[in-house]
């Protein structure tokens, strides 16, 4: 006996673990209660000694290589004998079992080893899943009835699986394949709903419990067990989540919005009831309690929206059809909870035990990041193309769109009717904007916004939500938003009328996204707002005129839409920038250089004013830097050659100016910027790559006079490029004529050396180009330049 003061009976370690032994071997012969309650004794004193740890006896690691942890399976499923919880009788040896069980593996990978090997954890689980079966299929307001033997069971049996896991791969992959988080998960929310203290205190024990038994001390006993159990189910899951596996599917959305309701009014601003009428350390654990339970929640909503797309339709599917979810409207729970979900009045209570000033306002902080946990959900189920019909409900003429897009529609208004920017909620319209964004697709999504009622450019157009002051990932949103409305307006004018009108052009210019400071949401930015500028100055002159000639600041000289592109494309390291920017140019060159349909009836005068400011804007354009520009995008677009017939066709049109010829030679034989050599062909935005690419394209290829191909490591100048894409059979004759049709025009204007280039680096591929193509389009074209050439 180790130690002189304790009593007579008690055992060693090793004692009551061979005890145990025993008594497996004599319970198939003797299972009555005497054996059993011996068992409960025996076991008890056993966790009682393995809460020492370190001691001179190291009793765990000799204990682990015995035949404990086989005896502790053995007795658990003896103690459960078929059922699928142990009986009133059994609950107290279970309860110990599970202790020695906890107390052999604590920071003991050994054991943890041994313990698995004799299948204790498994055995473990099914306990839970036991209890599991037993509880209600969908989720409660009100508490699981449960007696204290049989909470304290529950609760130790998910220690068990804490201690077990905790830094031990073998226990969590074998937890992960069971499936235990969703048990978990299940079964701590039953016991324990998210502030369901709150509302209710005489649904916590058996309906058979006399109303005399059921003192507060008991009420506060079960409330104490329910939190811990709640607490480490919490634990436990976080220990199995990696980013491999996700932990939830479906079936589990319903339990995980709970925390949602219970933190969104009404059932956040019921008074509490009279036993947690004034403050005490339980309730602080309660109030904490619920708290972790949001965090958790909110933190798996996000993860699985992200990672599963059965959750991402679930959600969606269930916001149209209420019984997915068993009538517990998930996908609303979330929206309500970020439009009205609050702080709980309870943490500010003077009085309330560890709820001081420094823990207030981190705990507002960690809400505010559920909020933005669950906005990135719903951003992403809006985000899943296939839920597109679900969240966009034509069949509603009250609110055209639906229910999701009138909704989203009204937190932008009231935003800008300054309701709620009052109070900083510009997160409800990051919301919004990047959710629209995703689920408006086509003409007949962006007409409906943009027409009445909600007529959503004038909103976007508010100096609230485009100020240079706005914060970055709400210009993100409203610019994304505008670029998904801009890209459908190119074939229709009314909803390109609809933004130009609301002045959205001028807008992005003022907000300043495009200046000169380091910010890493900036460049994503940036690219949406060359997206809508670019889409709104296509096909049309007087947004055009616009965006080159009106000033955007009161700087000297004043700063204009074109100034601001060419300072951006210069200064960007970034290819989609750069390429994407200069497609602006190229959409300016086309509205400005094409003749426009005369649908609308002028005077005269206003013809005269119009043409004025058209020719003001060409000459703006007719600068080294445009045309140096549109060379750049051709020297570094050889993957990309929807971008170097782009850049061809402008350069083309710009050479026709009678000052054009000369600017355009000289950029495409004047070495090319450093980002564009060597074969920097790096990554163009996605709408871009809609294009042939081949071998050939992706080393650039410079031909000798005789036409033997030599591969070289670069392209020094545009004109090198054009002869790659000209000579190879993988560029689509469309791209190889125009580029044909390009050295014709450049010929009619350019003179001296830097032609005489041009025809000596293209002439033998075109002479090439005529008698293999003969009478098509593409050797027709090349004669045509080559019979140029010859009558000079």
């Amino acid at each position: 006996i180790r130690h002189m003061d304790t009593p007579p009976m008690s055992l060693t370690c090793a004692q009551c673990a061979r005890k145990l032994g025993d008594l497996v071997a004599q319970l198939p012969v003797n299972d009555i209660e005497e054996t059993w309650k011996e068992v409960e004794s025996t076991a008890q004193q056993l966790a009682n000694g393995l809460r020492v740890r370190d001691s001179p006896d190291d009793n765990h690691t000799m204990l682990g290589k015995t035949l404990l942890p086989q005896n502790l399976t053995t007795l658990l499923g003896s103690a459960l004998n078929g059922a699928l919880i142990p009986g009133a009788s059994r609950t107290a040896p279970v309860f110990e079992i599970l202790r020695v069980g906890a107390n052999l593996c604590v920071e003991h990978d050994q054991n943890r080893g041994h313990l698995l090997e004799a299948g204790f954890p498994q055995a473990v689980v099914s306990l839970l899943e036991g209890y599991t079966d037993t509880i209600p299929e969908e989720p409660q307001m009100d508490p699981f009835p449960m007696s204290i033997a049989h909470l304290q069971v529950v609760k130790t049996a998910v220690g068990v699986l804490l201690n077990a896991t905790l830094t031990y791969e073998p226990v969590r992959n074998r937890l992960i394949s069971l499936e235990v988080a969703k048990t978990i998960f299940r079964l701590s929310t039953a016991i324990y709903p998210p502030a369901a203290w709150m509302r209710t205190t005489s649904n916590l024990h058996l309906p058979d419990t006399s109303p005399a038994d059921i003192t507060f001390d008991r009420i506060a006993e079960s409330w104490t067990i329910r939190a811990g159990l709640s607490s480490w189910a919490g634990r436990l899951i976080s220990e199995l989540q990696d980013d491999v596996h996700p932990l939830f599917s479906q079936e589990v959305l319903s339990y995980l919005v709970q925390s949602l309701i219970a933190f969104t009014p009404p059932l956040l601003a019921a008074p509490p009831p009279p036993h947690f009428a004034q403050p005490s350390q339980l309730r602080t654990t309660l109030l904490n309690t619920d708290f972790d339970l949001l965090s958790e929640s909110c933190s798996h909503l996000e993860s699985s929206a992200l990672d599963v797309a059965d959750v991402r339709l679930s959600l969606a599917r269930g916001f149209t059809f209420p019984a997915e979810h068993h009538d517990i409207p998930c996908f609303s729970a979330m929206l309500d909870f970020v439009e009205k979900g609050n702080y709980p009045p309870l943490w500010y209570v003077q009085s309330e035990n560890g709820l001081e000033g420094g823990d207030i306002s981190k705990k507002e902080k960690a809400f505010d990041d559920c909020k933005a946990a669950v906005i990135k959900a719903v951003v992403e189920v809006s985000g899943d193309e296939r839920n597109l019909d679900l969240l966009w409900d034509d069949s509603d003429d009250a609110r055209p769109g639906g229910e999701f897009v009138s909704r989203m529609i009204d937190w932008i208004r009231a935003f800008v009717s300054g309701e709620t920017s009052g109070n900083g909620r510009d997160d409800l319209v990051i919301c919004a904007t990047l959710s629209l964004g995703n689920i408006t697709r086509g003409e007949s999504h962006s007409t409906i916004l943009l027409s009445q009622p909600y007529d959503i450019a004038r909103l976007l157009s508010s100096d609230a939500l485009l100020a240079p002051s706005t914060d970055i990932k709400l210009k993100h949103g409203v610019i994304g938003l505008l670029k998904h409305l801009a890209q459908s307006s190119s074939q229709m004018p009314s909803n390109r009328a609809a933004l130009s009108a609301a002045g959205v052009i001028q807008l992005i210019l003022k907000s300043g996204v495009w200046d000169d400071r380091s910010d890493f949401m900036l460049e994503i930015v940036q690219v949406n707002a060359i997206g809508a500028i670019k889409h709104l100055c296509n096909n049309s002159a007087d947004n055009a005129c616009n965006f080159i000639l009106e000033s955007v600041d009161s700087q000297d000289p004043p700063s204009t839409g074109l100034s601001q592109l060419l300072a951006l494309v210069k200064r960007s390291d970034t290819v989609a920038i750069k390429s994407e920017g200069t497609r602006i140019i190229v959409n300016l060159i086309r509205s400005l250089w094409t003749n426009e349909r005369k649908d609308e009836l002028l005077s005269e005068e206003e013809l005269q004013a119009r043409q004025q400011k058209r020719v003001k804007a060409m000459d703006a354009l007719l600068t080294p830097a445009c045309a140096e520009a549109l060379a750049a995008l051709i020297g570094r677009s050889a993957k990309h050659l929807i971008l170097i017939n782009e850049g061809v066709v402008a350069s083309s049109l710009l050479s026709m100016h009678r000052d054009g010829g000369a600017l355009v030679l000289n950029a495409l034989t004047i070495p090319l910027p450093v980002e564009v050599t060597p074969s920097s062909t790096g990554s163009a935005p996605a709408s871009t790559t809609a294009s042939t690419s081949s071998e050939t394209m992706e080393s650039p290829v410079v031909f000798s006079p005789t036409g033997a191909s030599t591969k070289i490591p670069s392209v020094r100048h545009a004109l090198d490029q054009l002869v790659v894409s000209l000579k190879s059979e993988s560029t689509p004759a469309e791209v190889r004529t125009n580029i044909c049709a390009f050295l014709g025009q450049i010929s009619k204007r350019g003179t001296g050396d830097g032609l005489q280039r041009l025809k000596d680096a293209t002439r033998p591929i075109l002479e090439e180009l005529v008698s293999v193509h003969g009478q098509s389009m593409l050797g027709s074209a090349a004669k045509k330049v080559l019979d140029m050439w010859m009558s000079e």
